[in-house]
């Protein structure tokens, strides 16, 4: 059984339930997780407040810093652990899970080395007067981190958080949470002080909720649902808490006629197929110029078709998706584009070898003859993408445009200018050109617009986001 991390200790729940943990690989339980409540969330934040309070509070820059390139040198120490943990939890191929913990021990390094470059400002005011404007940290931080990657979404919210100074705690979803309760307890190892980084397991209609709507709570980021996002604010504006949330998107793909299909067709399978579908920016909807819509879905099937999806060990392309109300919501949504008369352009395949009880789905490319599908303006979560034509570049912006998300895009042209043109006028946050990265880069600023949430996370900006300012103002003369 794993057990939370609260003011540097292993805890069970206080109430002493638990929640079983099912393997997508094969829908058995394999262990379980303390159901935090109300009680368990209230030690948490107590444990965080009183490491603001002493030794975590009353660290420099530089001791912060230097911890965090100890955490990522442990998360390195560690990898091979870490990812099979990851891969446990979560069903993805060992190569994916790995690859999930290297980005990890990046977040750390990262931050780590930013810690102490966090400077203010001078500003010019009247005569005799000094102004400074510096950074503080917010207090203590809450982080609600999804299922689909674990890891990452831990390292990518929390590292700048301890960056800034702000003591953390975190909610992972009760899906998958084994490699952040690890990391938790590393983190103690390397020398953090207990309370600055807490993990509560449970429910996120009941450690969730208690954690959005927490008094002692100064800051919250959220990625999940759009529906679940709503209600985090809500509760958080009660004690007028700032939010980042990132809740999903339809990113679309624009090929134009003149894209080169060796650059495109491979970034576009793994865009898609990439962690089953289950990523925020999967480039879910794909949307080819006339002229080349016959000859390019032509070559794009025979590559999609070569997908499989399998177990962990079998590291193939694609794995199961995360629960059995995940597999049912995805071949719905397959099941709905076939009553909208999409037609099926290709399909992957599911391994032979798998377990009966997997959540394994046929990854599916499908072909709309018009926008009006649901399948191409709701997020669906899965290996599933969507293809339909378009004339001209005015065209292309309106129907990349379509839909209430904006997390990303990614324009294939070789026309400078028009590159240009539809990298500004898509409506998201982030934009490949010629390349597709479901956005990637820790360096890189990332969030989205309209309902995909708001704020920024990853790079510098990340410790703007996780701080507040303080501006001094001293007369000195007479």
């Amino acid at each position: 059984m794993t057990q939370m991390i609260i003011d540097g200790r292993k805890a069970d729940a206080a109430d002493g339930r638990t929640i079983d943990v099912v393997s997508p690989v094969d829908g058995k339980v394999f262990t379980t997780i303390p159901r935090g409540q109300q009680a368990d969330v209230d030690a948490a934040v107590t444990a965080a407040r009183a490491a603001l309070d002493g030794g975590w509070g009353s660290m420099t820059a530089l001791e912060r810093g230097r911890l965090l390139l100890r955490l990522g040198e442990s998360v390195l120490a560690h990898h091979e652990e870490l990812s099979q943990l990851e891969s446990r939890d979560t069903g993805k191929p060992m190569s994916t899970a790995r690859a999930d913990i290297t980005v990890l021990a990046r977040y750390f390094e990262f931050y780590g080395g930013a810690a102490d470059k966090v400077h203010g400002q001078t500003i010019p005011f009247q005569k005799d007067y000094s102004v400074q404007l510096i950074r503080e940290p917010l207090g203590v931080t809450a982080h609600i981190i999804p299922w689909n990657y674990p890891a990452q979404m831990f390292g990518r919210s929390v590292a700048p958080a301890l960056a800034m100074g702000n003591a953390a705690v975190v909610k992972p979803a009760e899906d998958a949470c084994l490699s952040i309760v690890r990391v938790a307890e590393l983190a103690l190892e390397v020398g953090f002080p207990p309370g600055a980084l807490n993990v509560v397991t449970g429910l996120g209609e009941e450690a969730g909720a208690s954690l959005s709507r927490h008094a002692g709570i100064n800051f919250i980021t959220f990625t999940g649902s759009n529906e679940v996002g709503v209600l985090i604010q809500q509760a958080a504006a009660v004690n007028a808490v700032k939010c980042v949330l990132e809740l999903g998107g339809k990113s679309a793909h624009i090929v134009f006629d003149d894209a080169r299909y060796k650059l495109a067709i491979p970034a576009i399978v793994k865009g898609i197929v990439h962690n089953a579908g289950q990523t925020c920016t999967a480039g879910s909807r794909l949307l080819v110029q006339k002229g080349i819509y016959a000859d390019f879905m032509k070559a794009l099937a025979e590559e999609f078709s070569k997908v499989r999806a399998g177990t962990p060990d079998m590291d193939l392309t694609c794995g199961p998706v995360v629960n059995k109300a995940q597999f049912d919501r995805v071949n719905r949504y397959i099941a709905k584009g076939l009553a909208d008369g999409l037609k099926v352009a290709a399909e992957g395949a599911i391994a032979d070898g798998v377990p009966a009880g997997g959540y394994f789905v046929k990854p599916t490319l499908f072909s709309a003859p018009s926008h009006d599908s649901t399948l191409l303006t709701e997020e669906i979560f899965g290996p599933v993408l969507v293809a339909l034509p378009f004339d001209t570049e005015a065209d292309a912006i309106r129907l990349a445009n379509a839909t209430d998300y904006g997390l990303l895009g990614a324009v294939w042209t070789e026309n400078g200018g028009r590159q240009q043109r539809v990298a500004r006028g898509i409506k998201c946050g982030q934009v490949y050109i010629n390349g597709f990265g479901a956005g990637g880069g820790v360096e890189l600023p990332f969030g989205g617009v309209k309902k995909s949430g708001h704020g920024r996370e990853k790079g510098f900006i990340a410790l703007e986001e996780m701080s507040t300012t303080k501006t001094l103002i001293q007369f000195y003369g007479e």
